[in-house]
């Protein structure tokens, strides 16, 4: 049998508590013992599967649920992520607005941030202890360029007029952070134990009926039914929701690139410590550089902290030994220390990693086909420990065809087109993450926002 706990730090924790959420959660459930007929069958035992099922069975638990899982449910990005159940969306509410409207992209940033409320509740109502905390999200200015960034932040927010996002000065941002000239404060946003959500979502979901096949590797799908390695699923509706391993299947190769994330954790800090870092319980923390960093004060009292920088592979390959790449472990060490220089003085623990998904245009959807019966959702670019469970209610809403506000959002329906195929993909995709790291540098050396970053905003969904 596999060894999960290798996963992410978050996996390896569940092996060293006790109660349900303990080394037994780990076991893989039965795979698919043969062929099967249900009414919907997802494939995908991550969040966004994980929700769709919850919603669908808590409005209608007359219907044969199947999610089928090639691992182990939350083995993907729903397993190893930063933590963050925010009301970020990968799109920008300016972006959306273009695209859409100024009403429609307000109500889709209402509904981001309603669903950071939506997964509390429903944790605190079917008793998943996930760490949840509504602590909200630090983002620091560090230098002059970062500074003007917070500042243009908080003056859109405020146009807008739906987040609450606050300017706050260096007396009132984290004193044991380098260069801060200032941060902002975004009250949505809670830090959460990735695998204790997806493994007590899964144990939910059963609880409802609905049946999770582990260790059931897809091959294909069609209208009415899925193909198996070990046998066939007919099913009136089906959900695709594999996010960035939509990749690498031949009927979704192109719709997603996926894109590494990388993460380390430290080992407790003392109360102390933290007091003079300037982190509180529930807290996640960013800076404003445009090669993305995140972190949180996990509930335990670590550093879980994370970024991009990992390259893309050539024909949006995935593999395991994607997942640790020196180099970057050794930059996201050294970054943390230099953001955090009571940090240094922690062991690394735990390091580890996985890929994303990111479309084309950046904009994350949830469609639903009703003349083939198959649905999808993703795209999340890593704002997905929430979007998930928006997805999951927009899903239920479309294959039971119920209009609702949520069933007519703008990310509804929408497709985003297919990426170029190799070289062109593979040079754009590295060619972004280099550009990312000269707008860094060219903002730390002058003090100026970035033309770079400026000239790369459109492909990012900015």
């Amino acid at each position: 049998m596999a060894d999960f706990r290798a996963l992410s730090f978050w996996f390896d924790s569940l092996s060293t508590v006790g109660g349900e959420a303990g080394a037994d959660d780990l076991r893989p459930r039965p795979a698919l013992p043969r062929d099967l007929g249900v009414d919907v069958a997802i494939v995908g035992g991550g969040l966004t599967g994980l929700w769709t099922a919850y919603y669908l069975a808590t409005a209608d638990p007359s219907l044969r649920i199947a999610v089928l899982e090639k691992h182990i449910a939350g083995f993907g990005a729903s397993g190893r992520n930063g933590g963050w159940c925010s009301a970020l969306f990968p799109a920008s509410t300016a972006s959306l607005a273009r695209r859409h409207g100024r009403a429609a992209a307000l109500a889709m940033r209402r509904a981001m941030i309603d669903t950071v409320d939506e997964v509390g509740r429903v944790t605190s109502a079917e008793g998943i202890d996930c760490d949840f905390v509504e602590g909200g999200t630090v983002s620091l200015a560090r230098g002059p360029a970062q500074l003007v960034a917070a500042r243009n932040e908080v003056a859109d927010a405020a146009a807008w007029g739906v987040d609450e996002l606050e300017l706050r000065d260096v007396a009132h941002s984290p004193r044991g952070a380098t260069g801060a000239l200032g941060s902002t404060f975004d009250p949505a946003c809670a830090r959460l134990h990735p695998a204790k959500l997806v493994r007590g979502l899964a144990r939910t979901v059963e609880g409802l009926g609905v049946t999770i096949y582990e260790e059931t590797e897809v091959l294909s799908w069609r209208s009415g039914q899925v193909i198996t390695k070990q046998g066939t699923v007919d099913a009136a509706a089906i959900v695709i929701a594999l996010e960035g391993y939509a990749a690498s299947l031949p009927q979704t190769h192109r719709r997603v690139l996926p894109l590494y994330s990388l993460m380390i954790a430290t080992e407790p800090l003392s109360d102390e410590l933290w007091e003079e870092i300037g982190i509180e319980h529930g807290q996640t923390f960013a800076d404003f550089r445009h090669l993305l960093v995140y972190g949180q004060r996990t509930a335990d009292n670590r550093f879980a902290f994370g970024g991009r920088g990992a390259r893309y592979h050539w024909g949006s390959s995935i593999r395991a030994e994607y997942d640790r790449v020196p180099g970057v472990f050794d930059h996201l060490e050294r970054t943390l220390g230099d953001i955090f220089p009571a940090a240094r003085q922690a062991a690394i623990t735990h390091r580890w990693g996985g890929p994303l998904g990111v479309p084309r245009d950046w904009h994350a959807g949830a469609s639903f086909d009703p003349s083939t019966g198959i649905a999808t959702a993703g795209g999340y670019v890593g704002d997905g420990l929430s979007t998930t469970n928006l997805a999951g209610r927009t899903l239920a809403d479309l294959i039971q065809k119920r209009d609702t506000p949520i069933s007519r959002l703008p990310w509804v329906n929408h497709h985003s087109p297919q990426w170029e195929p190799e070289p062109l993909r593979f040079i754009g995709a590295n060619l972004g993450t280099t550009a990312m790291n000269i707008a860094d540098a060219e903002e730390r050396m002058t003090g100026r926002a970035s033309l770079a970053a400026r000239l790369m905003a459109p492909l990012t969904g900015h």
